[in-house]
């Protein structure tokens, strides 16, 4: 493992970015849309927590070349998606109690009518769950799990749709990916079954990682971290190094952070500005901040349903750290806030 990981800082966009990595200033990330200018040096300390000091580009270049290198290099596509533009991915909760919609889409039929509007506002790909995995919530058996998603993604496969499982149950992975599902959506990133990853590698799909400190019942009960971006960079790295023994090549991966999943405000706030530091691994990466509670926490106590300026906002900074996949509830809302962030970054 690394002595040491590399931050990207200074970040800008658009002709800023395309000028200043012309001019040797600056280097892209993940691609030609985002460049950075600057670096943070991230270690561990004798302690276990991390430690933090400015690196230069040129000061990089010599000691961290392969690092930089992966930072920089754009994303091969991943499940038939060219990275270059932010993709939206929808969310279709089929289940009574997810903590946004619980209900709202509860019935197969209604389902897919959502699924349906979804894409006609701007979804590319449409996240099928059927257990809620909120705080506090109760495992459902991964049979009423395949009651609930298999009518549902069978039906939007067929109608062309790019569907993803969202589920941390190998049977219910299997089931989904016979019906049509694409890709592997799971909280656990492959851990919470012992045939989860055979089954997906088998499967052959297209896969996000989540990082979740514990079981959704108890995540939430004081969270700790020795240092939250540190820990996350290192269980990614075995996970993918796990993943890569059974022939899962980082191109079929995208990892998502898992925004409030075993974290609180500090690690999720840590976490939003480091982003840029995941693009080490080669892989796209997945953000979830809709509706989630930490922007009432912010703001004022609002509802999920009434979080959309705040999940809009999150959202946007993700993008602007190089993140190529945001996962919402808000799908027309997202489509036109990314289109003027991108008029504006150009």
């Amino acid at each position: 493992m690394a002595p040491f990981h590399l931050i990207p800082t200074g970040l800008v966009s658009g002709e800023a970015a395309a000028r200043a990595v012309a001019a040797g200033d600056a280097c892209p990330l993940a691609g030609e849309q985002i460049a950075f200018t600057t670096l943070t040096q991230l270690s561990r300390a004798e302690d276990g927590t991390g430690r933090r000091q400015a690196m230069s580009l040129r000061a990089a270049k010599e000691k961290a070349a392969s690092q930089l290198a992966a930072l920089s290099a754009p994303r091969r596509p991943w499940a038939g998606f060219d990275l270059a533009r932010p993709l939206i991915m929808g969310i279709i909760n089929v289940t009574p109690d997810s903590f946004s919609d619980g209900g709202d889409n509860a019935d197969a039929a209604t389902a897919i009518r959502f699924g349906e509007q979804l894409l006609e506002a701007g979804a590319d790909i449409l996240d099928v769950g059927g257990e809620s995995t909120r705080p506090g919530s109760e495992p459902v058996s991964p049979q009423d799990e395949i009651a609930r998603v298999v009518p549902v993604i069978r039906t939007l496969a067929e109608k062309g749709a790019v569907i993803s499982i969202d589920t941390r149950h190998a049977a219910v992975m299997e089931a989904a990916v016979a019906a049509g599902a694409r890709i592997i959506n799971d909280v656990t990133a492959l851990t919470g079954d012992p045939d989860s990853q055979m089954v997906a590698a088998k499967a052959g799909a297209d896969l996000v990682l989540m990082h979740m400190q514990g079981e959704p019942q108890t995540m939430q009960r004081d969270p700790h971290y020795a240092d939250v971006t540190l820990d996350l960079l290192d269980y990614f790295a075995a996970r993918l190094k796990a993943l890569r023994q059974l022939g899962i090549d980082a191109s079929k991966v995208s990892l998502d952070p898992g925004i409030g999943f075993g974290k609180n405000d500090q690690h999720n706030m840590r976490l939003m500005a480091e982003l840029a530091a995941f693009h080490a691994f080669g892989c796209a990466i997945t953000l979830g901040v809709s509706r989630k509670s930490f922007v009432g926490r912010f703001s004022r106590k609002e509802p999920p349903k009434q979080r959309v300026a705040g999940s809009l906002a999150a959202g946007l900074a993700g993008i602007a750290r190089g993140v190529q996949i945001l996962r919402v509830h808000d799908v027309a809302e997202t489509y036109q806030a990314i289109v003027i962030w991108q008029a504006v970054s150009a």
